[in-house]
């Protein structure tokens, strides 16, 4: 896919394995022109209906950079912040500042990130959610962080107005 006007922030799928969660975060870049950077092995094909399904026509709208791991992705990915979205953050999305550049990464969805890759990252970031529960849908955490990240930077699309 051709390389857009450059967005603020970027998305990082870390071997996803849920098809339509990869398919709703897929359709949310399309919708706000983030880049998404998918670090596989991936646990289905990216042509996986469901996946498709999820991300309706919008597919041919997201700028797609595909990594054949993590350390490819290290090597590849553009310059900035990666901000891992995780349970075990340090920061709290409210109080955290984001940057022009900030590449936010999403665990697969049965595993998170392995520890290598949580100690590699440059920022620990969770998202607020009641006590005793575990955690968030990725593809919505990925959206809530997406939005407020944009927010920030004033990077937001121009809302849409529908007339009736």
């Amino acid at each position: 896919m051709e390389t857009r006007t450059q967005a603020p922030v970027s998305l990082a799928l870390y071997q996803p394995d849920i098809p339509q969660n990869a398919g709703n975060l897929f359709r949310t870049a399309a919708c706000y022109s983030v880049p998404v950077h998918v670090i596989e092995p991936c646990g289905f094909a990216l042509s996986h209906s469901k996946m498709r399904r999820a991300g309706m026509d919008y597919m041919q709208h997201v700028e797609m950079h595909r990594h054949a791991d993590w350390s490819q992705f290290q090597t590849d990915k553009p310059v900035g912040r990666t901000v891992l979205l995780t349970t075990k953050g340090e920061h709290c999305l409210p109080d955290f500042q984001f940057e022009a550049g900030d590449i936010l990464l999403l665990g697969r969805e049965s595993a998170g990130v392995p520890d290598d890759v949580h100690e590699s990252v440059d920022v620990r970031l969770m998202l607020p959610m009641t006590e005793g529960l575990r955690s968030m849908n990725v593809a919505v955490a990925g959206a809530i962080a997406t939005f407020e990240a944009l927010r920030q930077l004033q990077g937001l699309p121009k809302p849409i107005i529908l007339s009736e």
